[in-house]
């Protein structure tokens, strides 16, 4: 939620901080330029009367009518008039803004609060607003304002809605002032603007035993047990900030140093979730394209195996960590997790990289004592690719990947092809290496549900461990 104010029009005080109203008209170069806008602001219908003031005055002249002259000066001045009374108006505005969420996933709608004050203390004449916002979200609204009372307060809103994922300014608002006989406009910008996050969607998968399995506690908890019960009696050196009460004195007349009882916390289930971005390995782009189905797969999972508990690290084919809390994992713990990995993945891009070379070197780089549960959603693979890819399942207890096929997924269940679609030898290819590398691979894509896909994997994990 963000909000912004500024004057809506020339004021004899200054312009609010970060506002884009003119200043008070000290400098005299400055009174004269916003003279110039406002003349620049004349309308067609202004500019059609000060048009024909004239030329009724030049008609009088060679006439010599004096009737005809004082038509001609009444309809010159009359606009001049009106733009001298709108310039010189003292009345201000401020304008505020709320979105209704701040982020939506894609195809879903979001309402903007618009909210115009009038700080001074003068009544304003009509008032015309226009919301900046990208072509994506829909055309720009607009509403026009009858008069507000001193003091008062008009409130509008208006709905927008992205297919699209991405980030999306919204603003800066436009205030647009107009005489009553609708001779001149001025445009005034407010300086604010809020960002609207249209995040992948989030697809509700079925709970399995393989993510299930991940939750173990490992020799940690063991220890922790052992003797003692939840208080591991294995004491480490006195640190700075220690709490004196957990001083462990048996062992400081062993070692002769000061030495403390360490409580040693079960360890929490971690899980790799790896998305390919290559260029070359989506052909195809829009709300529909392969790409877009390996994003919004990942967005899934991640928030899946959030809400049961692990810690969730998201990479990337270039070997890039998505910044996050802990060296770029997803905490269960922390309540904004969710939230900032669909940031991120919100404004994921595709790279230009030709292979998973980035993304071997830094699970191999990777904490070898905590081996985990290893999801990649995976584009195009030719045979040295698909090879790199089935040396990452070394590195992990269990592994699971997801292949993102134009058509959608090439096979079903049981082997038979979906009505209207095709084999893909190069995705069959691969499938059977990564098979024989010890992967549970599957193949998907736009139109096919990734919780049947997530729920068959359990079950190809499941008979693969009972072999």
């Amino acid at each position: 939620m963000a909000y912004g104010a500024a004057p809506g029009a020339p004021s004899g005080s200054g312009p609010a901080p970060g506002s884009a109203a003119p200043g008070d008209g000290s400098d005299p170069e400055e009174r004269s330029g916003s003279l110039r806008r406002a003349f620049g602001g004349l309308t067609t219908r202004g500019r059609s009367f000060l048009a024909a003031g004239l030329a009724a005055m030049l008609c009088a002249y060679l006439l010599g009518q004096d009737e005809l002259l004082r038509v001609g000066v009444l309809l010159g001045v009359l606009p001049l008039v009106c733009v001298l009374v709108l310039h010189r108006t003292r009345y201000r505005v401020a304008g505020y803004r709320r979105l209704s969420p701040s982020r939506v996933p894609v195809r879903s709608e979001a309402r903007v609060h618009l909210r115009m004050d009038n700080v001074s203390r003068l009544p304003t004449g009509l008032l015309m607003l226009q919301d900046r916002v990208p072509y994506v979200l829909g055309p720009r609204p607009r509403f026009v304002l009858d008069r507000v009372e001193p003091g008062g307060r008009r409130e509008v809103s208006y709905r927008v809605r992205a297919d699209l994922r991405g980030r999306y300014p919204l603003g800066p608002l436009q205030l647009r002032l107009t005489d009553p006989f609708g001779m001149c406009e001025l445009t005034r910008s407010f300086s604010t603007w809020d960002t609207l996050t249209v995040v992948p969607p989030v697809e509700a998968l079925p709970p399995t035993r393989s993510a299930g399995r991940t939750g173990g506690y490992g020799e940690g908890r063991q220890r922790a047990l052992a003797l003692a019960g939840d208080d591991d009696v294995i004491p480490r050196g006195y640190r700075h900030g220690d709490d004196l009460r957990r001083v462990h004195w048996r062992s400081t007349a062993r070692y002769g140093e000061l030495m403390v009882r360490r409580e040693e916390q079960p360890q929490q289930a971690r899980c790799t979730v790896l998305l390919d971005t290559r260029r070359a390995g989506y052909p195809g782009s829009g709300p529909d394209a392969p790409f877009e189905w390996a994003v919004a797969g990942a967005a899934s999972v991640c928030v899946h195996l959030l809400e049961r508990g692990c810690s969730v690290r998201l990479l990337t084919d270039t070997g890039a960590a998505a910044p996050g809390p802990e060296n770029g994992g997803f905490l269960a713990e922390n309540p904004d997790t969710a939230g900032l990995l669909l940031d991120t993945l919100a404004i994921v891009e595709h790279s230009n990289e030709q292979g998973l070379a980035g993304a071997y070197d830094a699970l191999r780089g990777g904490d070898a004592g905590q081996p985990g549960l290893l999801i990649a959603f995976l584009g195009a693979l030719d045979e040295e690719q698909a090879l790199t890819v089935g040396r990452l399942r070394q590195r992990s207890e269990r592994a699971v990947a997801f292949l993102a096929t134009p058509a959608g997924r090439p096979q079903g269940g049981t082997g038979q092809p979906f009505p209207g679609t095709d084999e893909s030898p190069g995705t069959e290819a691969a499938l059977r290496v990564l098979h024989e590398a010890g992967w549970t691979a599957l193949a998907g894509g736009p139109g096919t549900p990734l919780a049947a896909l997530w729920q068959e994997a359990d079950h190809a994990s499941a008979k693969g461990a009972e072999r």
